[in-house]
């Protein structure tokens, strides 16, 4: 429970109101004594940002023991007969942690207290020069296109696409002034919008920006991610139907109804929005989620934007020119051919979120060429269904394989057999972002793959000063798609595989490792204590206060003093500039 100077205001960054304290912040919790001696050991983890920047997580610890001056044997034999109400005074204290947060962009990079740091872990922000971060997957443009995708294939669906010349024939029917119908159709497109837009803002504020992070690797929600998507996936090849309860709908129809002007309008697209949901819930879902993940406060919200104008166009078009209706394609199979795609690529991209939960904790489930395994069975089977060979339960019998049905079901066989070298260790650079790493793979003939000679930053620098070569740092991610892209995009050039893996030694330290530490670190960062316990958090901390970043892929070049010998370079897959990189950091480390 939070006490002190709290400031409530809307922030115009996030687009929400939000609460935090300036330079100190007090927080209370309540702790009811059981035992005479009592032992605590917990910890607070908290956020600092300023106008410019935010610092990592940081926590502030607890850890105290004694004797609890409320509870002794009389005391334990008396609470029996208490009222209720008294318990609360006689047995319960007020524990207060109290930090300061700080957020001083000049302190981002200090040495932990605890001793002095290796010569290796010495900070060197001010030798390197600043980088841009190039991150164009995670950008907010391509999560708009990416909800522009979503909501044109939510079109083509079943329960959409046969609503759209209703709903435009009811608006210019009800309206003999053509102006005034187009108006009210594009009121009912600006409806839509809203209502999905409002959708995206509500993910936000349930999660947060720090949530949203942290979803990126955490397994719990990874998997229930993958399960998410399966059931969306089950539901588009006609398991069952995902749908709300009628009596939401029928209440909103009969309020739209009742109502005149805007509001019915509003009502009306709200009641499109919910009788659709069997089809657009599970796109909608699978956008979300995909976009969550990206750790971006925005994302959800510039998703649905895109999802909601893709939607609302046809509305508006139609009604602004109703002969456009006659050329429209006629409600038919192919609407439900367009749904099993739809779960068929949902049930791909599940496998890619319990991958990620797989790398992450180091369960070694869902290695390599099991993952290309399971794919390629996907995509098969796909192609066998566009081939029309498959059926599913709401397929029409006598529907024949149409001549777009035949073309993408040889692409999709196509992609099925590029895929199968894989198995062999070709490096797959179409979907290097959504496989896992090359290392994950038992059998590889690839000799040109690059993979890590250490993963741990003291080894490998010991090693690099013993064979009196130049070390590459390469902080990455399981749950990393740019790193994966850079390990099959540039990696696998020979040049650059010749260079890294002869006249370097190369350290990947992934940063979202979840293996416990032996015992957990506490260091002093920002002026603040704070907890290392698993060895992610150790290399995240190394990349934080040694180069004054946090971000993956980050590629740093070392001597075999610490130092740099080069700028730092992030995710770029222009593969000469690479070569150009390492070969300076070759020629500086003879120097």
């Amino acid at each position: 429970m939070p006490r002190g100077n709290e400031v409530s205001q809307f922030d115009n960054m996030f687009g929400i109101k939000l609460r935090f304290f300036e330079k100190k912040g007090a927080f209370v919790q309540k702790v009811k004594f059981t035992k005479k001696q009592y032992s605590i050991d917990c910890y607070l983890e908290y956020g600092a940002c300023n106008d410019e920047m935010c610092l990592p997580p940081s926590q502030a610890p607890l850890v105290t023991s004694g004797t609890a001056p409320a509870v002794d044997e009389k005391a334990g034999k008396a609470e029996a007969a208490t009222p209720a109400e008294n318990k609360e005074e006689t047995a319960v204290t007020e524990t207060i942690l109290t930090d300061s947060v700080k957020a001083d962009a000049d302190s981002t990079v200090q040495q932990a207290a605890e001793g002095n740091l290796q010569k290796y872990w010495q900070p060197v922000v001010k030798e390197m020069e600043a980088f841009e971060e190039k991150n164009t997957e995670d950008s907010l443009f391509y999560i708009f296109l990416a909800g522009l995708a979503g909501g044109f294939l939510a079109l083509l669906t079943p329960c959409v696409w046969p609503i759209i010349p209703m709903t435009v024939s009811f608006f210019l029917k009800r309206n003999k002034d053509k102006k005034k119908a187009v108006r009210e159709a594009v009121i009912y497109g600006i409806s839509i919008v809203v209502i999905y837009v409002l959708l995206g803002l509500v993910v936000t504020m349930l999660f947060g920006a720090s949530a949203l992070n942290a979803l990126s690797t955490n397994a719990v929600f990874n998997i229930f991610f993958c399960v998410l998507l399966v059931v969306f996936a089950a539901s588009f090849f006609g398991a069952f139907e995902l749908t709300l309860p009628s009596s939401w709908s029928n209440k909103i129809d009969q309020k739209s109804e009742n109502t005149s002007g805007m509001l019915s309008i509003f009502l009306m697209a709200f009641t499109l929005t919910l009788v659709s949901f069997s089809c657009t819930g599970p796109i909608i879902g699978f956008l979300l989620v995909a976009v969550s993940t990206q750790g971006s406060i925005l994302a959800p919200t510039v998703g649905m934007l895109g999802f909601a104008i893709a939607l609302a166009i046809p509305f508006t078009l139609f009604a602004m020119f109703p002969s456009l209706l006659k050329a429209a394609p006629k409600s038919g199979g192919w609407m439900n051919v367009v749904k099993v795609v739809l779960g068929f690529i949902e049930l791909a991209f599940a496998l890619k979120f319990l991958s990620v939960a797989d790398l992450a904790y180091g369960w070694h489930i869902l290695d390599r060429e099991v993952f290309l395994s399971l794919w390629i069975v996907i995509f098969g089977l796909l192609g066998i269904y566009l081939l029309g060979w498959l059926k599913f339960p709401h397929d029409d019998e006598g529907n024949r394989t149409n001549v777009p049905q035949f073309f993408l079901g040889m692409i999709s066989l196509a992609f099925t057999v590029y895929m199968v070298p894989g198995l062999l260790g070709a490096p797959l650079k179409a979907i290097s972002a959504f496989a896992p790493p090359m290392n994950t793979q038992d059998f590889n003939l690839q000799h040109a793959a690059v993979e890590p000679q250490y993963t741990d930053y003291d080894e490998g620098m010991a090693a690099a000063a013993r064979q009196g070569k130049p070390v590459m740092v390469d902080f990455t991610g399981f749950g990393c798609v740019n790193c994966r892209k850079m390990e099959a995009a540039v990696w696998t050039d020979s040049q650059v595989a010749d260079i890294l893996n002869n006249d370097y030694v190369l350290i990947s330290l992934y940063v979202d490792d979840k293996t416990p530490l032996p015992q957990p670190i506490t260091v002093t960062e920002n002026g603040q204590q704070r907890t290392l316990r698993t060895v992610g958090d150790k290399w995240s901390y190394l990349q934080r206060i040694k180069v004054g970043a946090n971000t993956q892929p980050f590629y740093v070049l070392l001597d075999n003093e610490g130092q740099p010998l080069n700028t730092s370079r992030s995710y770029d897959e222009d593969i000469p500039e690479f070569v150009k990189f390492l070969q300076t950091g070759i020629e500086n480390y003879k120097k």
